[in-house]
């Protein structure tokens, strides 16, 4: 079967044949972007030969490539290239053309080191081929199924918010954001959901300068996308301009393009351009196309090459000769080759130099940032300054804690569901709309989807946001903008860009008189295996504010993405026996914030002391394993208690300090008995070498009924005191000279 390569070769040999050059009518102008956008839609052909060619070598480890899409370089040289891009796999032809906006800048070279995986690759290092790079403003995803739309559309959302971002916030005041998607990849949740919000902002006239780029080639890898329906599905979104564009129209494209970008930049509303385009040799270079396409079909698709139909728009004009076209063809073909032959094959060779972008620190930093307050704190609190105050509880102090934080960092946004004029559903951010303003603390769609994007993409705008998610359950539906997008951009851009932020999610279980499984969810094995994902658990007020301001600190200078969840049961919680108080705390001055270095990452805080054995437990085991200790002590065993206070990464080091004074250790895990905390705990104490008597005790896996049945799964005092009982039973062992 002739290839897509023997066939443009050969239609321009047919067009040489005897032909005339005409004359040529363009305006400079036209010219110039016909000839532009033919250069870049052929380097990117040309690096997609090049890629399937060193994978059949073993050179080269991705070859998804743009073939048939290249017609995206028309949007590219109709939008700036300042612009911020968020591009679709297949958006070659785009990052080719706004390279060649830019000097000094070497598209092939960014290209094919990143399929190759050399750590030459400009933007991730060598850790995954992405279209991304900080010099012409854009920013890397590996999304497959529209993942990067949420983040398209809060980064556009934060360009015209009337808070203050960072003094270096990269993107100038007018530019516009611009993301491309394919047509299966329209029907996703993620796509919906981003163009959904651009809606919800149009209606309320909330100004959002997005331009979304669906490249329709009519297939999702093998299945069809039915006639008709992406069009239909675009042009039916509320208050969203459709723009429509075909990649064998070229001159038409362009002035559609340029249309489209203009309503964007001046009118700061969301646009959709549908581009009609074609996907040439297969889905992938393991993409077996004849096994669901004949022949004939796929030879068919060739007549609607963007490469062949802007080269012979350009000898139509009379810009270039055929002969002209083929000499530029070729000489692209020898610069590719030989770009490729120049790259390095340099690999990263050691797990730390993979996982360099996702475990770089500057503690000293991050602790001079956790002790800023702001100078005008007296008039933020309206002269009560939450240290005059009595003690407060859990809610409280997170309360007084995100104000201080939002006075001291003027770029924070708290947002989400019933965050704002109501204050949250349990009172944690009551009166900071108030105190701040709509611009930054403000509700959000009922959709998480939504609110981690405008995090992901506020952040990237120099914000510090701290989005709510209301119950821990309604993450599930949203887990992937942490998973695949907020923790990703790190590792894959190695290090250059960062989305730091801090996640406040109420969670975990024990709710008196409003339970079910959505409002009392106690698994977090979803959050804690993230490869760089912060998550931490406060468990009492004397050490909330503290973890919290650590958090912040972790985003605003390492850019983490930070997890800060906090156990509803113990909000308004005042006691740990009835009417000791014990479970309220002051809030500490300022000057007596340096003490918070007992929380900061990797540390764990010791709650009780005990000799017979050790409690490690965290959040509302925290409460259990104290009140569970006294009863212990009523029969004879001591118990300490042990605070992790960080469950991802694991305060390791800490947990085998304390472990290795005693001789008995019992995790305490409200989670569930699979996939829960107790699991590494213990498997860092053997693995580390500690030689004492180790159980654990949990929930039991299940989900958590409503009502007095909840009870049955959920672990209690009293089987911790069980458990607790069983193990101080055993002789302790003799761990002289081991300890």
């Amino acid at each position: 079967m002739e290839t897509i390569d023997e066939y443009f070769l050969r239609r321009m040999r047919e067009d040489d044949a005897g032909a005339e050059r005409p004359p040529d009518v363009l305006s400079p102008r036209e010219r110039q972007e016909l000839l532009a956008c033919f250069e870049a839609q052929l380097l990117s052909r040309q690096t997609d030969f090049a890629c399937r060619e060193l994978q059949a070598r073993g050179e080269a480890f991705y070859t998804i490539g743009s073939s048939g899409h290249e017609s995206n370089a028309a949007v590219a040289l109709a939008l700036r290239p300042t612009d911020p891009a968020l591009l679709h796999y297949r958006s070659g032809g785009f990052y080719a053309a706004r390279a060649g906006q830019v000097p000094g800048t070497s598209p092939a070279q960014d290209i094919l080191s990143g399929a190759m995986a050399s750590t030459s690759d400009p933007i991730s290092g060598g850790r995954h081929k992405v279209f991304g790079s900080v010099p012409l403003h854009v920013v890397p995803g590996t999304s497959t199924i529209a993942s990067h739309l949420p983040r398209a559309f809060g980064l556009a959302y934060a360009l015209d918010s009337g808070a203050r971002p960072r003094a270096d916030s990269p993107w100038p005041a007018d530019a516009v954001v611009i993301s491309s998607f394919g047509d299966a990849s329209a029907n996703h949740s993620t796509a919906l959901g981003a163009l959904n919000a651009a809606a919800y902002c149009a209606h309320r006239r909330i100004p959002l300068p997005i331009l979304f780029l669906c490249e329709d080639n009519g297939l999702g890898i093998s299945t069809r996308s039915p006639a008709g329906w992406v069009e239909n599905l675009l042009r039916g979104i509320p208050g969203v301009d459709y723009f429509h564009g075909s990649g064998t129209e070229p001159r038409r494209l362009l002035r559609t393009a340029h249309e489209a970008a203009a309503v964007v930049r001046t009118e700061r509303r969301p646009a959709v351009l549908h581009l009609e385009t074609v996907r040439l040799m297969g889905h992938a270079g393991s993409d077996a196309e004849i096994a669901y396409r004949s022949r004939r079909e796929i030879q068919a698709e060739y007549a609607k090459d963007p490469l062949l139909a802007t080269a012979r728009t350009l000898t139509r004009l009379g810009v270039l000769s055929p002969a002209e076209v083929l000499d530029r063809y070729e000489a692209v073909r020898a610069l590719v080759a030989d770009t490729a032959a120049r790259i390095p094959r340099d690999h990263l060779d050691s797990a730390s130099a993979v996982t360099a972008p996702l475990t770089r620190t500057a503690p000293d930093e991050v602790r001079r940032v956790s002790l800023r307050a702001a100078s005008d704190r007296a008039d933020v609190f309206r002269a009560r300054l939450p240290e005059r105050e009595p003690p407060r509880t859990l809610a409280q102090i997170i309360n007084a804690t995100l104000k201080d934080a939002m006075a001291a960092f003027p770029e924070t946004l708290l947002f989400g569901e019933d965050v704002g004029r109501k204050g949250g559903v349990y009172g944690v951010t009551r009166g900071l709309r108030k105190a701040f303003g709509p611009d930054r603390v403000f509700d959000t769609l009922l959709d998480e989807q939504t609110v981690l994007g405008m995090a992901l993409g506020s952040a990237l705008a120099g914000f510090l946001p701290v989005p709510e998610i209301q119950y821990l359950a309604y993450l599930h539906n949203a887990e992937d903008q942490l998973r695949g997008e907020a923790a990703s951009l790190r590792f894959f851009s190695d290090g250059q860009y960062e989305n730091g932020m801090v996640v406040r999610i109420a969670g975990l279980a024990y709710q008196r008189g409003f339970g079910g499984h959505f409002h009392n969810d106690n698994s977090l094995a979803v959050l804690r295996d993230i490869p760089g994902l912060v998550l931490a658990v406060p468990s009492h007020p004397a050490s909330a504010g503290g973890l919290l301001r650590h958090c912040l600190a972790l985003a605003r200078t390492e850019g983490r993405v930070c997890v800060f969840l906090e156990p509803i049961a113990l909000y308004h919680q005042r006691d740990l026996f009835d009417g000791d108080a014990a479970w309220l705390a002051p809030y500490p001055a300022p000057t007596a914030w340096k003490t918070d270095d007992a929380c900061a990452l990797g540390r764990v805080r010791r709650v009780r002391d005990g000799r017979d054995l050790l409690l490690v437990t965290f959040g509302n085991g925290v409460r259990m394993s104290l009140r569970a200790a006294a009863t212990l002590a009523g029969q004879g065993v001591d118990c300490a208690v042990l605070d992790l206070q960080w469950l991802s990464p694991l305060p390791e080091e800490e947990l085998l300090t304390a472990a290795g004074e005693h001789t008995r250790v019992l995790v305490v895990d409200e989670t569930r008995r699979s996939g829960g905390v107790a699991e590494q705990a213990v498997a860092t104490l053997i693995d580390r070498g500690y030689r004492g008597r180790i159980a654990r005790v949990s929930g039991t896996d299940s989900y958590i009924p409503l009502g007095p049945a909840a009870d049955h799964v959920l672990l209690s005092e009293d089987d911790i005191v069980t458990a607790a009982t069983a193990l101080a039973r055993h002789p302790a062992p003799d761990l002289r000279g081991d300890l």
